[in-house]
């Protein structure tokens, strides 16, 4: 007995899940967390190769944080013109495009090259991302759209650590650290040296240009639901052009302190990973680089497992009760690391990550709630994906007060004090939800009467 075909609801939600699709959709988040976590590796080895101040290394976040900013809209208008497949099949053409400008610049040798080359690849991942996030929640009924996010978004973090270990391996030397190796050297020889390590950086690349060149053939090849409600919610979804929601949205307060939330909240995020490997390099100078990269694969596996531990709490209690907690821990881990001047604060670091496993998603969710008029939601969405520009400048300001103060353990000042602005917005999200309650009932009252 054949399957019942799978139909497209009114609302863009198909009647069952196409499983080979969702599964080639949800590779996609490994993808670009594989992208993200070498950024880590490039900013110690670019650190040390081109002697470059905490500062101007983390220009490195910026420049890919950058390109999701700026390519956020541009990327939603996309699908809304043409489909969740074409969007995707471009970011995998940009992304492979970035990986491909890795080898003119490790010739050239130039720190301002590989930042193209790194823009070039956040261009793709802002159109994966805005897409695949979206698309994955719509590829089914949308009783389970939630569930089907959440799977999907677990395997982020497996591309993570996927990203560490080639960095590890491919990037990374043995013996000393490469700026004990390059101090020791002559001028001229250090010089050549380190343009020798950066035809390390190819190795990791040129193996995520194969993977994604498969990966976009079996796209092409693959067919895929519209996913696209139907004319008439289009058509009312249309009326609202971009400057009358801006204007909408910016008399929405809880939506502007949700940005800022947001905002904060994946800069404290990029910045402890951008330096947890230069972290355990300072307070252990009998490290090397590939060594101090283990820490981060730690870093990654605590995230993973941070995010299964909130899902269990959450699906119990308040998230903003949830997240509230795991907040004021993080601002506890974080205050550790700054007085505690041994390598302790490096496994203080690693238990930063598991306290910022639910954050992303619950401030999404949270933040498009306030969004009452549903015809704003879909340019909400894509501002809230803009407010990952907090991964380019963060990580910017803790590497400017890591030179300032002459230490990158007193430099986690700067998460520390983003984790309690996180901690401050959902003690008010609890306060706000209170309120609106006893409105509700107030409203009630005189009908039970």
């Amino acid at each position: 007995m054949s399957r019942k075909p799978i139909e497209q609801m009114s609302d863009g939600y198909l009647s069952r899940t196409p499983y080979i699709q969702y599964i080639l959709v949800s590779f996609l988040f490994p993808l670009w967390g594989a992208a993200a976590s070498l950024n880590d590796i490039l900013i110690t080895q670019f650190k040390s190769v081109f002697s470059l101040s905490d500062f101007a290394s983390a220009l490195v976040q910026s420049a890919f944080y950058g390109g999701y900013f700026l390519i956020a809209i541009p990327a939603s208008l996309v699908i809304k013109k043409s489909s969740y497949k074409i969007a995707i099949m471009t970011g995998l053409i940009f992304y492979i495009l970035g990986c491909s400008l890795f080898f003119p610049a490790s010739h050239m040798a130039t720190y301002t090259m590989f930042l193209v080359a790194l823009f070039a690849i956040a261009i793709g991942l802002s159109f994966l991302e805005t897409s695949a996030n979206t698309y994955s929640s719509m590829l089914g009924s949308s009783k389970y759209a939630t569930l089907r996010l959440n799977v999907s978004q677990t395997f982020y973090p497996l591309g993570c650590i996927l990203g560490i270990l080639l960095g590890k391996y491919l990037i990374f030397g043995n013996g000393e650290s490469l700026s004990k190796q390059m101090e020791k050297m002559p001028a001229a020889e250090a010089h050549a040296f380190g343009i020798k390590m950066l035809q390390h950086t190819l190795s990791p690349y040129r193996f995520m240009i194969f993977v994604l060149i498969a990966v976009l053939i079996l796209f092409i090849m693959t067919k895929f639901p519209a996913c696209k409600s139907n004319s008439s919610v289009k058509e009312s979804t249309e009326k609202a052009g971009i400057l009358e929601t801006l204007k909408y949205l910016a008399h929405n307060s809880r939506f502007k302190k949700g940005i800022v939330a947001q905002f904060i909240y994946v800069g404290m995020q990029v910045t402890v990973w951008s330096f947890t490997i230069r972290l355990a390099l300072e307070l252990n100078h009998n490290i090397n680089e590939r060594s101090a990269s283990t820490f981060m694969v730690y870093s990654y596996i605590a995230f993973f497992v941070g995010k299964f531990i909130a899902n269990f709490l959450i699906s119990r209690f308040s998230p903003n009760k949830v997240l509230l907690s795991y907040s004021v821990i993080g601002s506890l881990l974080l205050l550790y690391i700054v007085l505690v001047p041994n390598m302790t604060a490096v496994y203080a670091a690693i238990a930063v990550s598991v306290m910022f496993g639910p954050c992303w998603a619950t401030i999404y969710a949270h933040t498009l709630e306030v969004v009452k008029d549903k015809k704003y939601v879909e340019t909400a969405g894509a501002i809230l994906v803009m407010a990952i520009i907090g991964g380019a400048i963060i990580p910017a300001v803790q590497g400017y007060v890591s030179d300032l103060l002459g230490s990158m353990r007193l430099s986690f000042i700067v998460p520390m004090i983003c984790f309690i602005y996180v901690s401050i917005y959902f003690y008010l999200e609890i306060r706000n939800s209170k309120t609106v309650k006893k409105i509700d009932s107030v409203k009630e009252a005189p009908a039970k009467l």
